[in-house]
């Protein structure tokens, strides 16, 4: 087979432009859904009607493709809203939604892995339920949940790439460009392979650093 690795060499910088794409959008919804998972799961917990909504919003979310949910941002808003949403706003606020659910989940069980006695001591001691779940749950559940919470980063980082269905240029979106370009498809798609990764292998090492550094602090 005739390989010719020099035109896709000389494409990287622009895959890399939309590695660096890919990774931006994946930490800014990742960051988003830890604040909207963490808000909607203690609404998963509670047993005021707020828990409904939660149970909602998370069976809805993890029980349609990310795909749908993308087109409904990008495709449906507008006509609510009677504006166009730009591609990079319908990406984050597609991303950020999806993962809020994952995390919510992620919260809801690291929350119920605390043992109860933790909160009726802190309850007893004249603390708040607010404050005792502020000061005394969410620390500890935070260390148990860093592993998942790693795995559903590196989840939607792949996922991230369906957004090219927006034209967002994002690494797979990059890589359709310089294929169509180049006409040497596997080439650009391999080094697009090993670029997710690098990536992933990365923030797999990542998670285990951050995760052993909290059992030390334990």
């Amino acid at each position: 087979m005739d390989f010719q690795w020099s035109l896709v060499w000389s494409s990287v910088p622009t895959l890399l432009e939309g590695a660096l794409l890919t990774l931006q959008l994946t930490t800014i919804a990742v960051a988003i859904g830890i604040v909207l998972g963490t808000i909607f799961g203690i609404m998963r917990l509670s047993s005021t009607p707020l828990r409904y909504l939660a149970v909602a919003y998370i069976d809805f979310i993890r029980g349609t493709p990310l795909l749908v949910q993308i087109f409904i941002i990008y495709y449906g808003m507008p006509s609510l809203i009677k504006q166009p949403v730009p591609p990079y706003i319908a990406a984050v606020i597609a991303l950020s939604i999806n993962s809020g659910a994952y995390v919510a989940e992620i919260v809801r069980a690291g929350i119920q892995s605390i043992e109860k006695g933790q909160t009726e001591a802190a309850l007893s001691l004249g603390l708040s339920k607010t404050a005792a779940m502020t000061h005394i749950i969410l620390p500890q559940a935070f260390k148990r949940i860093v592993p998942p919470l790693g795995n559903e980063f590196i989840a939607l980082l792949k996922d991230s790439s369906l957004v090219s269905a927006i034209a967002l240029e994002e690494l797979v979106r990059k890589a359709q460009i310089v294929s169509g370009r180049t006409f040497r498809p596997f080439e650009v798609w391999f080094v697009v392979a090993i670029m997710y990764l690098i990536m992933t292998v990365t923030i797999s090492q990542i998670v285990r650093i951050l995760e052993k550094r909290l059992r030390v602090g334990e």
